[in-house]
This record gives structure tokens, sequence and C-alpha cells, in this order.
């Protein structure tokens, strides 16, 4: 789709102009009174006039180099690179704080851009006094200023008009065999090189990547096309364990990061080869299984670790079984996003994983099973002899694979026969790279008599 460019200077409400214009203000971009929130290009999707479109928000750009702030340049990067993209720029500057030296600048930056621009002053909550503080920004040569308010929607009627003006029309059967892209969410704790994985998939620098740890703020989605399929990767800021979690910014990243592996097909845990799995990792992990997301544990900088043969790699796939057990039935790839080694071969692993996560059971197969793992193994018997009985089971959705189990009694089923039970399924039905629940419910039987009355 048509894609629009949101640049200014920091802190003029950038985010909430995309948060409006894409109707995604609880999982949208991070708002925060506070400049430099947005550090990388963040992608968000929106319809207007029968036209889809997509909105690039960037940092806020500033060109004079603050040795304090070592990513300035690297915002200043990423915005040219949204404005390359871009069909239609939109400079948004703040109507309370008036024309500034800085907006100035960015204004004459934007009219050597081959882009068309359009100018939005933010912040005009007042229907009266908006066109007031729209007036002094006719100075800057970008056209007719739009008195709009991004957080109460005041006048983004008429901007909208203006940015979907130049786009293309709409073919009627565009998209009608579109299918659904896959949305798949990188996760783990800060600096394990969640960002440069993203770059390898995407073949383009499309996140700012440091030793700093903590780079990434916001939930990045950048689609790609594999072997004609679609992808979302989603890549989160770094998780790290509650204690150390500041309030304000980084509270909302981890609580958007958690978010987005909530909506999406699959997640892929990103370890650090030259570490050891932490109990954070373990926490995502749980997360990751009690959520029901298909994963795929991603063992990252492989190319660090020394001495690499065939019983190092048994080794540590022993090793994450035992330190990650809630998903002992993901798959494991061993890559370095800094070489590209095996990181291609995530499109394949990914693809099972979300092949399973969706995989539904014809009801006479789940049963032939069950009926065997029961024959083999029969449930364990109380002190007062009281014995389980399996009746029957059935699948009763996707993803994740859930199957209830009818039986006299649930109770009498304790934690380590229901995992018996799914070892027995994922052994004979696969279900590998997806969690599956186990519902057990107690079926009345009907007592001796009870049908003559």
């Amino acid at each position: 789709p048509p894609t629009i460019a949101v640049v200014g200077r920091p802190n003029v409400g950038k985010s909430t102009i995309v948060n409006r214009m894409t109707q995604r203000f609880a999982s949208g971009g991070l708002v925060h009174d506070e400049a430099g929130v947005t550090r990388d290009r963040t992608y968000g999707y929106g319809w207007w006039a029968a036209h889809e479109f997509a909105v690039v928000d960037t940092g806020g750009l500033v060109f004079d180099e603050d040795e304090s702030n070592v990513f300035m340049r690297e915002i200043r990067q990423q915005a040219l690179v949204a404005l390359r993209e871009a069909s239609v720029a939109l400079m948004v500057v703040d109507g309370q704080h008036g024309c500034t030296p800085l907006d100035a600048e960015i204004a004459s930056f934007l009219r050597k851009q081959s882009v068309p621009t359009v100018l939005a002053v933010n912040k005009c909550e007042s229907t009266k006094e908006g066109d007031l503080q729209a007036a002094e920004f006719w100075q800057l040569g970008m056209g007719t200023p739009f008195a709009v308010s991004g957080m109460h929607g005041t006048g983004m009627g008429d901007l909208m008009d203006a940015l979907v003006e130049p786009f293309p029309q709409r073919s009627t059967s565009e998209g009608e065999n579109a299918t659904e892209p896959l949305s798949i969410a990188i996760l783990g704790k800060p600096n394990v090189g969640k960002s440069s994985l993203l770059n390898r998939l995407a073949r383009a620098e499309r996140a700012i990547v440091s030793d700093v740890a903590g780079t990434t703020r916001d939930v990045i989605d950048q689609r790609v096309v594999n072997h004609g399929r679609e992808y979302v990767f989603l890549d989160t800021a770094g998780v790290r364990r509650a204690a150390r979690v500041n309030r304000g910014v980084e509270q909302m990243m981890v609580k958007r990061s958690l978010k987005a592996a909530r909506r999406s097909d699959v997640c892929l845990l990103v370890l650090d080869a030259t570490e050891g799995v932490s109990d954070q990792e373990t926490t995502l992990a749980n997360f990751i299984a009690e959520a029901g997301r298909a994963c795929v544990i991603i063992v990252n900088k492989w190319d660090a670790v020394s001495e690499k043969d065939d019983r190092m790699y048994r080794t540590s796939k022993a090793y994450l079984h035992s330190r990650l057990p809630t998903v002992s039935w993901a798959s494991h790839l061993f890559v370095s996003a800094k070489t590209g080694l095996k990181t291609q071969q995530i499109y394949d692993a990914v693809d099972a994983a979300v092949t399973n996560h969706r995989l539904r059971i014809g009801t006479s197969v789940m049963n032939e099973v069950l009926e065997d793992a029961v024959r083999w193994q029969r449930p364990p018997a109380t002190s007062t002899g009281r014995q389980g009985a399996v009746y029957y089971c059935a699948q009763v959705s996707t993803r994740p694979p859930t199957i209830v189990i009818f039986c006299n009694d649930p109770d009498l089923f304790g934690a380590s026969y229901r995992r018996y039970l799914e070892g027995q399924l994922r052994k004979s039905l696969g279900f590998a790279g997806t969690p599956i629940r186990l519902l057990f419910r107690a079926r009345r039987t009907k007592r001796r008599g009870e049908e003559s009355e």
C-alpha cells in the first residue's frame, strides 16, 4: 500500500498523530512526555476514503550533533529511509510552542526531497484558536498548515483528505486473493541481537542496532515476503526482570512487547549463545506457553562459540530442554545474525510451527492414539482404590490445538499422567513447535435403573 512518512522535531506529538491515523491507541506508538521516545521506524496501517495505507512513525529529527544522545545520527538515517519509501510525507509541528528554528531547518530539508509534503500543526485543541496558531506556520513555505489535535481528533478529516490525494486510485479487485500474513514476535532480554536478527531477515537496516542495552523501545513491524509468503516480524523491546524495570517509558515498553507476543502467530525466543539461560528467559518461555503461542528458540551469536561440533550441539540442546521445560516442544536453531548463519532456516521453522499450531486431527484418529496410550499405562489408582477412567476425546479448537478428554473424575489424573498423555499425543500426531492444551472433563454416568424412571 502507499506509505505516509511522519517526520518532525522531537516531542511534537508525531506518535499521537500516527495512533489517530491508524486507530491503534492501545497498541500503537509509545506516547510519553519525554523527547526521544521513538527511535526506530515503526509501521502502522489504516484506511481513509477507500485507500489503504501504511504509516511510518520516525524519531524526532535533530541536525545538531549532541554527544549526550548517541542515537541522533541513526534516527536521522531511519527518517531518510522512511522518506525514500514514502508516497507522501507528513511534517508535524507544535502549535502551542510556535514556529522554531528547528522547524524551519526541517522544512528546508524536506523541500529538497522528491516526496510531496503535507504540514500538520498539532496540539490545536481549540477550534477557535487553532487557525490562529496554524497561521504562523505559513512562513515555512510548506503549503497549507492544517490545524489538528492528535489527542482529540480535531481537524484530522481535512488532513487525511490532503494526505491521500497523491495516492494512486485503488483497483476494485486489488487484494481479493491476498492471504493473511503471519505475525512473528521477536522476544528476548536486552542486547541478545533481536534487532540484528530482524535486519538480517528483512535484508535491510530496519532497526537501530547498538551495544547499548534498551536501544529498541517500541514494537517495530516489518513486512517481509519470502518465497511468495508474507510475514510481519514484530521486533520488541528487551524484557528485563520486573524488579529492574523502571517506571515510565520502560514499563510501557515491556507491556507493549508482551502484548505483541499475545497477538502473534509465532514467538521467536532469542537467546545469547555466549551466555547461559537466565531466569528472565525462563519466565519469557513460561509466558509464551501460557499465552498459547507457537515458538521457535533462536540461539544467536553461534559464530562466537569456539570448538563447535556435534557433541557441543547435542549438549546445548539438552541444556535448553532442562532450562526451558515449558517450551520443550519448540524447535531450536543455532544462528548468527551477524554472519547470516542458518538465518534463512528460520522461515522453514516458522512455517512448520504455524502449520502445527493450526493443525486439526480427526476424532477417530485421536481416540485411537488415546486408547493405545491408556492401554500401555493405565491411570494410577488412589489409596482408596479409585481408578481413573478415560472414555474418549475430541479436539475442540486450534491456535493452539485444544483437546477435551472425557473421564470419570478429572481429580484422579495427576500432573505426571497428564504429561504422559501429552507426550503420547505428540509422539503419534506431531504438534512440534506448538503448545497443546488438554482439558479433562467429567462425564456423568447413568446409574442403574435411571433409564427406566
